[in-house]
């Protein structure tokens, strides 16, 4: 039996570049932990993304970029040692200036990750859908896709996120994601369009493969995947979901616990032991852990055999 942690891809990036040019549309739903991008993958997704607000959000913080470098790094390990399906990962600015986005791409890259997303804002960040956001110059995010590009070793895919729709316009976010484009960046990312009608615009000024996101209770509607592949978009996430879904689940059998003393009453909200086993592979373990233990012992057997004869 072999090793149960799986070896990493050697390229993800290469699988994810292929996704974009095989598939009309590939759907990523945002994972912040190992189990749940497991469960991404059992269902059917042909890729994931570990979300920033999501990770820092299950770590009880919220998205201002005040995770570091080297935890990002450890998330995307655990995920990246349990999947097959290339990995998107938020890296928020980079993680400084251009000098230290070159470290970023190389510890991610060695990490496991597909695709690095880099944003022009500046520092602390906020999240993509909140008021008073302010941006990078535009020569500044430029310096920082160089240095990801050419910091690079394998097929990795560099995403370049403007946010500048929410604050200097559509006009403005359009002509960065140009620039990002000529930079090197290999999809973009327009942050919080606040209509399917601008989404199209986007699409139609910007030859680039693009990426949507479709978060909950921000500036942009309810835009369906389909309505996003007749846009033009080659990835729509959804960054922040299964986080939220599994914030207000715990909220409700807590309160049940609290308010009756018993979970018994809500057991059909809950993945059973046998249904969390079969998805982690426990009996494996179990079987690889009892197939090293007779391994053992045969040889200690033949080991105190020799000494006895």
């Amino acid at each position: 039996m072999a090793f149960l942690y799986k070896a990493p891809l050697e390229d993800p990036g290469l699988l994810l570049r292929e996704l974009i040019k095989r598939e009309d549309i590939i759907v990523a739903p945002g994972v912040y932990n190992a189990a749940v991008a497991l469960l991404a993958e059992r269902m059917g997704f042909k890729a994931a993304y570990l979300s920033g607000a999501a990770l820092t959000g299950s770590l009880a913080m919220p998205d201002l970029g005040l995770i570091t470098l080297s935890e990002l790094a450890l998330f995307t390990r655990y995920i990246t040692r349990v999947v097959k399906i290339p990995i998107i990962v938020d890296a928020d600015t980079g993680f400084g200036e251009a000098i230290n986005v070159e470290r970023t791409v190389r510890e991610l890259e060695d990490a496991g990750a597909a695709a690095i997303q880099i944003e022009d804002q500046v520092l602390p960040k906020k999240c993509g859908h909140l008021k008073g956001k302010q941006l990078i110059p535009p020569e500044e995010m430029v310096k920082k896709i160089i240095a990801a590009v050419e910091a690079r070793r394998r097929e990795t895919v560099i995403i370049a996120r403007t946010d500048a729709r929410g604050v200097e316009g559509l006009e403005a976010a359009i002509e960065r994601a140009n620039l990002y484009v000529e930079a090197g960046a290999d999809v973009i990312f327009p942050e919080a369009l606040e209509s399917l009608e601008e989404f199209k615009e986007f699409a139609k000024r910007v030859k680039a493969p693009l990426l949507a996101n479709m978060t909950e209770f921000g500036r942009t509607p309810y835009i369906t995947v389909d309505e996003f592949r007749e846009a033009g978009y080659k990835i729509v996430i959804f960054p922040v979901t299964t986080f939220r879904a599994s914030m207000k689940a715990s909220a409700e059998v807590l309160a049940e616990i609290m308010e009756k003393g018993t979970q018994k009453h809500i057991l059909n909200k809950l993945m059973t032991r046998k249904e969390f086993y079969d998805l982690i592979g426990y009996y494996e373990y179990e079987e690889r852990d009892r197939e090293i233990a007779e391994r053992a012992s045969r040889l200690v057997s033949k080991a105190r055999s020799r000494v006895g004869s």
